[in-house]
């Protein structure tokens, strides 16, 4: 590019082959009312379909195009984090490859970091082509984190955003492997606003977060921002210990008083099974948090990548944005 770009749009791509071709066409005319320089950088993230070579066709005719190519897939918060790390803009703007983030209102959210905010978050105020399951999950999860969290998430709110220069290097500071973007960067504060959207269904393809994976990001989101599973667990074994103290001395009193006692198998059985399960219910919430620092203390890089295809020099084919 003959000059920095104030620009940098962020776009994860997994096996979105039939969505590429709808998002330049729409993306186009996005970019154009855009008042600086941009660059947009895909990272492609273990596509096993055409993605890779679709994308690299950009490149070679856009200059304004960069393809990022991991060395498998990684994960979406992961290929969104790499993405900004190679991000040149003065705002970061990170956005998916289906379509349901619209290109159209990048412009407003420009508009806004201009106005001095640091990070710009789209906001869903309706949301086609989702069942009712997925609505409510969605919005129960978003409760549930903020009850536990001392970090208020907004509701309704995605990886859709603009962040500017300074927010892009706090969130490039944080060092942890298992990441909850959405998260990370309400943590991070400084001047934030809205915008609001309506998010549509997929232009093309299926949806790349089916229940275990949103259950996954669910679980990590709760972990990554609050201990209270931790002290959830401790209160609940302390309330076992106690009814089963209350019990005992409650069945010695019984004998005492001489009342008919029939000792039976149904209810050693249930009192097994039920510390027995409160038992491993327990481990397994200790055992995600110490696989979370497990997983931090090995050091491994968060992703490596394959290779970086970028646009034609200057000059070459018939690049646009000169």
């Amino acid at each position: 590019m003959t000059a920095s770009p104030t620009y940098s749009l962020v776009i994860p791509v997994y096996n979105e082959e039939q969505a590429i071709p709808f998002l330049m066409e729409r993306l186009e005319p996005a970019v154009a009312q855009l008042d600086g320089p941009v660059e947009i950088l895909f990272v492609n993230d273990g596509s096993a379909d055409r993605s890779r070579p679709l994308l690299e066709q950009l490149a070679r005719e856009d200059r304004r195009v960069k393809i990022i190519n991991l060395s498998r897939n990684f994960g979406h918060q992961i290929a969104i984090t790499a993405g900004m790390e190679h991000a040149a803009g003065d705002a970061i703007i990170v956005m998916d490859a289906d379509l349901q983030d619209p290109p159209e209102i990048i412009g407003e959210m420009a508009h806004h970091w201009r106005g001095g905010f640091d990070i710009v978050y789209a906001q869903r105020i309706e949301r086609q082509g989702e069942s009712a399951f997925k609505r409510a999950t969605a919005s129960a999860f978003y409760k549930l984190v903020n009850a536990l969290s001392d970090t208020a998430i907004p509701l309704d709110t995605g990886d859709f955003r603009l962040i500017s220069r300074r927010a892009r290097d706090a969130f490039m500071h944080m060092p942890e492997r298992e990441r909850f973007v959405r998260g990370m960067f309400a943590w991070i504060g400084f001047k934030q606003c809205a915008v609001p959207f309506v998010r549509s269904a997929r232009v093309a393809g299926g949806t790349k977060y089916p229940l275990p994976r949103m259950i996954r990001l669910a679980v990590n989101g709760v972990i990554s921002f609050s201990d209270v599973p931790l002290r959830l667990v401790m209160y609940i074994g302390l309330a076992i210990t106690t009814f089963a103290i209350l019990y005992g001395i409650w069945t010695v009193i019984q004998r005492l008083a001489g009342a008919e006692y029939v000792p039976g198998w149904a209810s050693l059985f249930v009192a097994t099974v039920l510390l027995t399960g409160a038992n491993m219910t327990m481990l397994g919430v200790i055992g995600l948090y110490v696989g979370r620092i497990y997983t931090q203390v090995k050091g491994r890089p968060m992703y490596l990548i394959d290779s970086v295809v970028s646009g034609p020099a200057p000059g070459e084919g018939d690049p646009k944005n000169q």
